[in-house]
Order: C-alpha cells, then sequence, then structure tokens
C-alpha cells in the first residue's frame, strides 16, 4: 500500500512538473516574442560562471536583431530590451512603474541590501535625496586635493617600478590608485596602498576582487534569483572584509564625532552619512549603522573596481594605438602649460575633449556591467503586441547596445573622435554605461574624475608602448566567474618616461 502511495505521489508530481514545464517553455512563444528554448532547469542562465554576462549579452544582441526578447531566469520570465527607444522608456519616460531593481541581496544581508543600488523606495528615495547634494560639482572639488596627491604617487609608484624593471600588473596597480582615492573618500582613512602597495583598505578591495565559484553562486542568485538569495543567505560583500570595513567606519565616526560638529558643510562621504543621520532624526526617520555603513560600502565596492578596469583598458589601448596615445598626450600638455606650474584640477580635466573621448570610447567598448536591470510594479505595456505582468525583471542590454555597428561604426575599434561634440552623432540611450533616469549612479562625476587625474597623470610622464606577445585588445579574455568587464589574466605594458 506504502509503495503504491509513493507510486502515485510521483506520478502527480512528474505530471505537474510536464505540465508547468510546458507552460514555461511556451510563455514567449504565445505572446511572438524572440527567444532562445530554455534549458529545464536554468532557463537562459546556462552561461553563469562559464561567460561574463556582458559577452551573453552581446551575443544575444548579435542573434536576435529585435527590440526585445524573452529569457528566463531560470523558470521566471524576464525581458531583454535592445532598443534604445524602449530603453529611455524605461528608464526615463516610465520610471516610476520601473522604480527598483531586480537584483537584491535580500534580508539575510542587510549591508548587500540596504545600499543605493539594491535598494527599494521609498528608502532609497529618501536616501538619494541626501546622498545627492555630496556628487555636485562644487562638493566634489573638496576632493580635488586626494585626487592630485593620489595620481602624483601614481605616477611616482609606475617610475620607481619601471627604473628596478618590474612588470607592472595594470589591474593591480590601478586598483591600488582607486582604493586609496575611495578609501579617503568614502571613510576618511588614510591609505597608501600604491606608494607601499599595502593597507587596510587594500585588503579589503583584494577580498572584494576573489570571484570564485560560490562568491560567483551568490551573486547569479542576488541578481538573477533574489528568492534564492535570501534563501541560501548569500552575501553581496565577503563576510571577512566587512568586518575589517565596519570596525574602520567605526573608528573614523567615533573620532570625527569627537573632533568637530557635523554640519552641512561636507568634506567627504563620511562626513555626509553622519550630517544624513542627523537631518533624518529631525524629520522622524530612522537611519541606523547598517543603512549608512551600505552606502561607504558600495561606493568603494562600485568605486574602486570600474575606474581600475576603465583606467586599465585605456592604458592598454593607448599602448597599441601611438596616434591616439600623441594627440591625447599634446592636448595635456597644452592645458599643462596653460596652468603656469600649477597643478591639473578637476575643472580644467573635465573641459579637455579628447581626454573624455578616451574615457567615453573606453566606456563604450568596455561597459564595466553590461546591463541594467528594473523590475514593473504594475502590468506594463511595452509595445502595442506585448503587455508583460508586475513583477517582470526587464534588463537594458547595455553591452549589446554599445557594441551595435549601426550605432557605433567599426564597434570593435577603439576610436575617440566618435565622442566628439564637434561631430558627435551618438543617438540618445545607445551610451549608457552609468545608466540614465533617476537611478543613474549618483558617482558619475566622481568615476570620470578618478578616471581623469590618473590618466593624465600617466600621459604626461609616460609613453606607453605594448609588450611583445602580450594579446591584442581585442584578445583579452574576459572574466567568466565575476560580473565586472575586465581580464582574467593580468595585463602589461612598457612605460617609457619622457623628458
Amino acid at each position: 500500500m506504502l509503495f503504491i502511495i509513493i507510486f502515485i505521489f510521483i506520478l502527480l508530481l512528474l505530471t505537474w512538473w510536464l505540465i508547468r514545464w510546458q507552460q514555461v517553455k511556451s510563455y514567449w512563444a504565445a505572446r511572438n516574442v524572440p527567444h532562445e528554448p530554455p534549458h529545464p532547469v536554468l532557463g537562459s542562465l546556462t552561461f553563469l560562471q562559464k561567460e561574463n554576462p556582458s559577452i551573453w549579452l552581446i551575443k544575444l544582441y548579435k542573434k536576435f536583431p529585435f527590440p526585445y526578447i524573452g529569457i528566463w531566469l531560470f523558470w521566471k520570465p524576464a525581458l531583454i530590451i535592445n532598443s534604445p527607444e524602449l530603453a529611455r522608456q524605461i528608464l526615463t519616460k516610465d520610471a516610476d512603474t520601473f522604480r527598483n531593481r531586480f537584483s537584491n541581496a535580500g534580508k539575510s544581508d542587510p549591508v548587500g541590501a540596504l545600499n543605493l543600488f539594491m535598494i527599494n523606495d521609498p528608502v532609497w528615495s529618501s536616501v538619494r535625496r541626501r546622498l545627492t547634494p555630496v556628487f555636485t560639482k562644487l562638493k566634489l572639488q573638496a576632493l580635488y586635493p586626494i585626487l592630485i596627491r593620489k595620481s602624483n604617487d601614481l605616477k611616482k609608484r609606475i617610475k620607481e617600478d619601471t627604473e628596478k624593471n618590474i612588470k607592472i600588473n595594470l589591474r593591480s596597480l590601478f586598483v591600488d590608485y582607486s582604493t586609496d582615492i575611495l578609501g579617503e573618500a568614502a571613510f576618511g582613512v588614510s591609505s597608501n596602498s600604491i606608494t607601499t602597495g599595502e593597507s587596510a583598505m587594500r585588503e579589503v578591495t583584494k577580498d572584494f576582487m576573489k570571484f570564485d565559484w560560490l562568491r560567483g553562486l551568490q551573486w547569479s542568485c542576488i541578481f538573477f534569483f533574489p528568492e534564492l538569495a535570501d534563501f541560501f543567505r548569500c552575501k553581496l560583500f565577503p563576510k571577512e572584509s566587512l568586518k575589517i570595513l565596519r570596525k574602520i567606519y567605526r573608528t573614523m565616526v567615533a573620532e570625527r564625532s569627537k573632533s568637530q560638529s557635523i554640519s552641512g558643510k561636507s568634506k567627504d562621504l563620511l562626513d555626509a552619512l553622519m550630517a544624513m543621520k542627523i537631518e533624518a532624526a529631525a524629520e522622524n526617520e530612522v537611519y541606523n549603522e547598517d543603512l549608512l555603513f551600505a552606502q561607504a560600502t558600495l561606493f568603494v565596492q562600485a568605486g574602486f573596481e570600474t575606474t581600475s578596469s576603465a583606467i586599465t583598458f585605456a592604458i592598454y589601448e593607448l599602448a597599441y594605438n601611438p596616434e591616439i596615445q600623441e594627440r591625447l598626450y599634446r592636448e595635456i600638455v597644452e592645458a599643462k602649460q596653460k596652468m603656469e606650474g600649477n597643478e591639473l584640477d578637476g575643472v580644467v580635466l573635465s573641459n579637455l575633449q579628447y581626454l573624455n573621448c578616451v574615457i567615453n570610447e573606453t566606456l563604450r567598448k568596455y561597459p564595466s556591467l553590461g546591463w541594467l536591470d528594473r523590475v514593473s510594479s504594475q502590468s506594463y505595456k511595452v509595445d502595442d503586441t506585448l503587455t508583460v505582468p508586475a513583477g517582470t525583471a526587464v534588463y537594458v542590454n547595455v553591452a549589446g547596445i554599445q557594441s551595435d555597428p549601426q550605432l557605433f561604426p567599426k564597434p570593435e575599434e577603439f576610436i575617440p573622435e566618435r565622442f566628439n561634440t564637434d561631430n558627435n552623432n551618438i543617438k540618445p540611450f545607445t551610451f549608457i554605461p552609468f545608466g540614465e533616469g533617476p537611478r543613474q549612479c549618483i558617482g558619475i562625476r566622481f568615476g570620470y574624475q578618478t578616471i581623469q587625474f590618473g590618466l593624465s597623470a600617466i600621459i604626461l610622464n609616460f609613453k606607453l608602448r605594448p609588450i611583445e606577445g602580450s594579446p591584442l585588445p581585442n584578445n583579452c579574455h574576459i572574466e567568466s566567474k565575476g560580473f565586472v568587464y575586465t581580464a582574467d589574466h593580468p595585463l602589461h605594458i612598457q612605460f617609457v618616461p619622457r623628458n
């Protein structure tokens, strides 16, 4: 009798699975949406741990030249947006419907879930409103001394390593540089990674850079199936690194609280976070330590990886493109001469047209994160033929759009001139490395400035040459286990001091 009951139960379970599977795999076909057949378990996520998500998105874009593509996040239907017009619609025009991101770290990871990147409304609006003034042009000028000092340290480090015939790992070098800047700007703590190669902050970012299969699995859950992230208690940040960062955060907050009163004049992110807590309390809002600490942690995680990756690829491309390098050098030299012995500052650098063309072309060809995810809060009409239900995840295909030869001729080539304002034919929402709309990256200005200072210091003092036997830029192998678009092997070039 027991055997019969078990047999019937298994039979019913198998029948349910087959019926449900038929419904799942026919979901997009029934709506006439282009798609690839889903895997019975993983859906469309068979690329995970095998291929960088940006590479996968570019391949989908080429295979399906349609405004949108249907995919499955395991068994959950989702939509990839290939059309710049639809991207504009989702990110700006109908942003209220797509107020929140789909990715979420869950309740088991308060630091991961409460940061500005992942937090949902209404808390997101409150935090964003109070953080926005920190990243205005005027406020960022207070960070110029840090950027000048660290870019000079960068120049000195390259000179010393070159004299010692040390083969410089570009990514490691620029992570040292960005770590120092972000450590001081976010936590107010002195960091000397660029001069010594070691610091408490650098130990943290080293840990952040490690992507084994377990961390890759956790990020896969967080970005593509948040429900599993809660179930498996996934963490966005490594546990030991958070302990170090929280200790640093508490120490610096205690020091600031003793030494000064918090006013509206914030000199760095730490001051702003402390002021935010006071402002929120005055409006009967509670900003606990996790919420504030999450913002500082995100600033480091998002900033160091994207900045170092951008400078690495920019320097590598310039080494293989001597004409572009020479034109950039002439522009920076001319600006430097006008400074009459003073350091180049953020105002001058932001107005160097070709420098910014080089940076934008780097961000186009090598987008740090190749997609922008959102989730619909209600039923949404995509176009005249498709309406998706509330809770549908959508992914704007940044990597695919930015590699489209119709939008960017010869997309595999490094052509900064395409961003020249005199002949700029870049269509809206085809170049969106920092996102668009209300949830555009809040640190976009700071990110550009960090790259501008570092890149200009190098070009002004060194000629860049490729090393024989190194892979061409287009032949670099991209990290498959991680999500950030970066090479999974060391990149090296020759730095030749200029007279």
